[in-house]
């Protein structure tokens, strides 16, 4: 479906001259929730831009479907545009229509006749959940509700890409997980293509198939999502996946237990699949004469199976302790030990 192949985009000239996107290929397979995570600055909002066309690559092709977008300009670009939709962070509402005429508004603009109009944006306005908010304004509308009308609006001309710029950035936790959810339901029903930013792992970890982790302009690491959590390989990724593992609780948690119990050996555990449904903490304490101490623990799920992560403080005997771990390793358990005093 998509296709990236060496984009360099760059800004300036001479000295004066910045590098955006730096030799990236990616291919986006039909039908895929793909993410894009990255800090600010990573080059991933120039990434999504030039695949609508809104920026030209400085090389390299950008081709979706059959279509070369790097290539074309003027009305075959506009009407390339119409089939890649675009949702964004603050939603870009027209305030002085209704909700119904800001999904009409692409419509318009095609030059699809009233009747028509009117029947698809009936049928958006229930896919999207706004049944009864048809008359409201932007201004009656919670954050959610706004990005619902958005993604309605991004869906008029039955686009077969959607784009989502940093689309849950503005919303609490509980509206995100419902637009997700929408997002989800609408990759299910609809076969959308979905390419979505964002500096949030939490969004990566719940719709995202794969994901790539940006970082200065160049992709640091790709994969399947479940894949990544488990392994993560570049510092910036391990980083952003410690938001959703050990997050400030946990190492507030881990401080407490180490002025409790100052000897002992910390390790993480990590489940992947069917892994966490097995009893192997419980085999681990039958087996050996050492105390368990459960910090954290917690089962994620993502499109691609469960991940399941244990923080224990084992107190013991040295060598107990180091055959203990030698046993959750037979056991195909990723162990890593934190600290060991």
């Amino acid at each position: 479906m998509i296709h990236l192949s060496n984009i360099n985009k760059q800004y300036g000239d001479g000295s004066d001259r910045i590098t955006a996107v730096k030799d990236v290929s990616l291919e986006i397979a039909d039908g895929e929730i793909f993410g894009v995570i990255g800090y600010s600055g990573a080059g991933k909002s120039t990434l999504i831009r030039l695949l609508n066309g809104l920026e030209m690559p400085t090389s390299g092709s950008v081709q979706i479907g059959k279509l070369e977008i790097s290539a074309i300009k003027g009305k075959q670009l506009r009407e390339a545009r119409q089939k890649v939709s675009m949702i964004f962070q603050h939603f870009n509402l027209l305030w002085s229509r209704t909700v119904k005429e800001n999904i009409a508004f692409p419509l318009e603009i095609a030059g699809v006749q009233k009747a028509d109009r009117e029947k698809k944006v009936a049928e958006l306005i229930e896919l999207v959940g706004l049944a009864g908010r048809e008359n409201a304004y932007p201004s009656e509308l919670s954050g959610g509700q706004k990005q619902r009308v958005g993604i309605a609006r991004a869906l008029a001309n039955d686009p077969e890409v959607l784009l989502c710029d940093e689309a849950t950035s503005a919303l609490d936790p509980e509206t995100t997980d419902s637009i997700l959810d929408l997002l989800t339901g609408i990759n299910e029903r609809l076969g959308l293509t979905i390419v979505l930013i964002t500096h949030e792992m939490h969004v990566i970890r719940k719709i995202c198939h794969r994901v790539a982790v940006m970082e200065a302009g160049e992709v640091v690491e790709l994969g399947d999502v479940l894949e990544v959590f488990q392994s993560p390989q570049a510092p910036i990724t391990k980083r952003f996946v410690t938001q959703i593992t050990e997050p400030v609780e946990v190492k507030q948690a881990l401080a407490h237990i180490k002025e409790e119990l100052p000897t002992g050996t910390l390790i993480k555990l990590v489940f992947v699949g069917e892994q966490t449904e097995q009893p192997v903490l419980a085999g681990l304490i039958r087996k050996f004469d050492v105390d368990v101490n459960i910090v954290q623990g917690n089962i994620s799920h993502t499109h691609s199976g469960a991940y399941g992560s244990l923080i224990l403080q084992l107190v013991g005997d040295e060598a107990t302790i180091e055959e203990a771990i030698r046993y959750l390793h037979e056991k195909d358990v990723q162990t890593e030990v934190i600290s060991n005093d």
